[in-house]
This record gives structure tokens, sequence and C-alpha cells, in this order.
């Protein structure tokens, strides 16, 4: 995808997300998800990229308020976080909310400003607006790349799902092929991919870890 339709696309996206926040607020609504329990499901599965103990940087791209940065505090106190997010006003209400976590940090941006060891996008495909497909698959790839550049040992991420239900689909969402994706991934980033399917959303997540 050249840099101008990706400059618009982001521009677009951002506008959105922007707009969400001022209707919802820091809540899931506000980043366009339906409530706590199915975002808490969503990070679980992200989540699985990462090790089960001991330090490790994160890139965060497309963070809203900073949701999954709560998450992780717990279950990773020493996790260096970076958060990316197009929306000046998202990174605004994520650096207030975490003004206390030294080890956190916002940025307005497309991408990172680091190579971090694991990097992670929830929910930064769905909204298409009024892209075509072949538009926001070119959009999504070129993300992807991203998203490889700029993590060391793996990175996951979501989208929604062409296996949804016909009658719950939206005009305005992209619904990606897995079996399309998880290949791109296999080809293009590393040898040990894994797709999850099956918890019970209308989505998919996949792992891609890399050789160190």
């Amino acid at each position: 995808m050249n840099q101008d339709a990706n400059t618009a696309i982001l521009s677009e996206v951002a506008t959105y997300y922007t707009d969400k926040l001022a209707q919802h607020g820091e809540t899931p609504r506000g980043v366009d998800w339906n409530g706590t329990e199915s975002q808490v499901l969503r990070f679980e599965q992200l989540s699985k990229i990462l090790p089960a103990s001991g330090s490790f940087s994160l890139n965060d791209l497309g963070c809203g308020y900073g949701a999954l940065l709560e998450h992780l505090q717990d279950r990773h106190p020493s996790c260096s976080y970076l958060g990316v997010d197009v929306s000046p006003d998202m990174i605004q209400a994520a650096g207030q909310r975490h003004a206390g976590l030294s080890q956190a940090r916002f940025i307005t941006a497309a991408e990172p400003d680091q190579v971090a060891d694991y990097g992670v996008a929830s929910g930064i495909f769905n909204v298409r607006l009024g892209r075509t497909d072949a538009e926001w698959y070119d959009y999504l790839q070129s993300t992807l790349d991203v998203l490889d550049r700029t993590s060391k040992l793996g990175f996951s991420f979501n989208c929604l799902t062409s296996y949804s239900d016909e009658d719950k689909k939206r005009d305005y969402l992209y619904y990606a092929d897995p079996c399309q994706l998880f290949d791109l991934c296999k080809r293009r980033y590393a040898r040990q991919v894994a797709l999850l399917h099956d918890y019970g959303l209308y989505e998919f997540t996949i792992l891609v870890r890399k050789t160190p």
C-alpha cells in the first residue's frame, strides 16, 4: 500500500476512535468493544505470545486508553510497556490514566519508535469504514509488517472472522479469513504460528513466535 493511502486510512481511524472515546469515555465501548468480559477474554488470547514470567518489553499498537496495560500489571509487573495510537485524545487519556507508572509510556504515532521483545495489536483491523476489502487487506498487511519489524521475539493480533454468522455482520467492519492470514504469517514472518479460534467470540487471534 502506498504511503498516502495508509496516511488517509489512519486519519479516518483516528477520527472514528476519537469520537468513540468522546461518546463513551475510558471504557470498552470507548474503544468500540461490547464490554469488559469480552475485552478480558481477548487480552488473555493475545497474551499467550508472552512468557509466563520474567521481564520483557512490549509494544501495544492501537493501545487506546491503555486497557491492556491494566490487564498486564498484576501478571507481568516488570513489563516495560509502550502504547501507540493514532488518536491524540486516546494517548492523552492513556497518559493521564497511567501517569504513576514509570515503566510505561505512550506516543501518538502510526508505529512504535522502538523495537521491543513483543508486539500486540488488538482490534485495529476491525473498522474499515468505507474502504474496500482489497484496500483494507493491503493496510492490514502493511501493519503486520510494522509489527514484525518492531518485535524481536514475536507478536499477536486479532481480527473479526469471516466465519461470523451472516446476520451478525456489519458493512463498516472487516471480517478476515483466518486461513489466509495464518498462511501469510507462516510464509512471511515465522515458522511458529498459532491460530486461536476457539474462545467464543466472532473473531480469531494469531500468535507469531520468532526464533531468537
